[in-house]
């Protein structure tokens, strides 16, 4: 898969899937499944460290992060996030910032929003960096929110996401994820895009979906959004396998002979 499969999909009338993945190990088990692409988000800031935000994410966490997931994705399609502010400081530091996460490994970017950096993404396509756009419910503006909001649920509001969707598709995006927008307005942008659309709480409508890895292996006990569908119980199969690892200790079964050397 490559950027240029993801418009190809689209054309073809095929969905597409995408998970967020952090780490070698991870990244590992999704390389023999059928996934289109891995993204490497600035979510890892509230999955993987703990912060209520991505604010805090920096460009070097992301690249550590890229490295790691692309040493075990074995050629899967790898997006890493551009990080808050990293490509608002102008075009010279955003191609900087993106050069650093394509020699980590990625195959392309993510940004989010598209009003003020217009110029960066025109240069960062110009430049053979494919882009992934973001638009709807964005973290790094979660401040200018007033908190994690659905998007576009005016007319005012739904018309501008349009609009800057067309913007990006017109820059060069060869995607956009659309977050926590309302179905309706997913679905005009979907049918007016010849680009896909990836939702995350956008509705069914979209050309593909995204999740967050721990939450849709159930691994993650204290968020529950509301498009955030677990497949799995991974935090009961979790805690299971501690607590049989923890009796077989206790009770002197484990380690087994079969399990020791002689």
């Amino acid at each position: 898969m490559a950027a240029p499969d993801f418009v190809r999909a689209k054309a073809e009338g095929r969905k597409l899937s995408m998970v967020t993945c952090y780490d070698y190990t991870f990244a590992r088990l999704l390389s023999a499944t059928p996934l289109d692409g891995i993204l490497v988000g600035d979510s890892a800031g509230m999955v993987m460290h703990g912060h209520s935000s991505t604010l805090s994410v920096k460009l070097d966490l992301i690249r550590m992060h890229t490295e790691a997931v692309v040493r075990g994705a074995n050629g899967k399609f790898v997006v890493a996030d551009m990080p808050f502010l990293s490509f608002r400081k102008g075009v010279a530091a955003a191609l900087d910032a993106a050069s650093v996460l394509m020699s980590a490994g990625a195959q392309a970017v993510k940004l989010e929003g598209v009003s003020g950096h217009e110029d960066v993404i025109q240069r960062m396509v110009e430049s053979g960096i494919p882009v992934m756009g973001h638009l709807g419910m964005q973290p790094q503006s979660v401040n200018a929110y007033g908190g994690f909001r659905v998007q576009g649920r005016t007319e005012d509001a739904a018309r501008e996401i349009v609009r800057q969707a067309a913007l990006l598709q017109d820059l060069g995006a060869f995607a956009v994820v659309l977050e926590c927008i309302a179905a309706e307005v997913a679905c005009q942008i979907t049918r007016a895009l010849r680009v896909p659309t990836i939702g995350i709480g956008a509705g069914a409508g979209c050309d593909g979906q995204i999740l967050v890895l721990q939450d849709l292996l159930g691994m993650n006990t204290d968020f529950h959004a509301r498009f955030a569908r677990a497949f799995l119980d991974g935090a009961r199969a979790v805690r299971e396998a501690i607590a049989g690892y923890d009796e077989a200790v206790k009770a002197g079964t484990f380690p087994s002979a079969e399990e020791s050397y002689t």
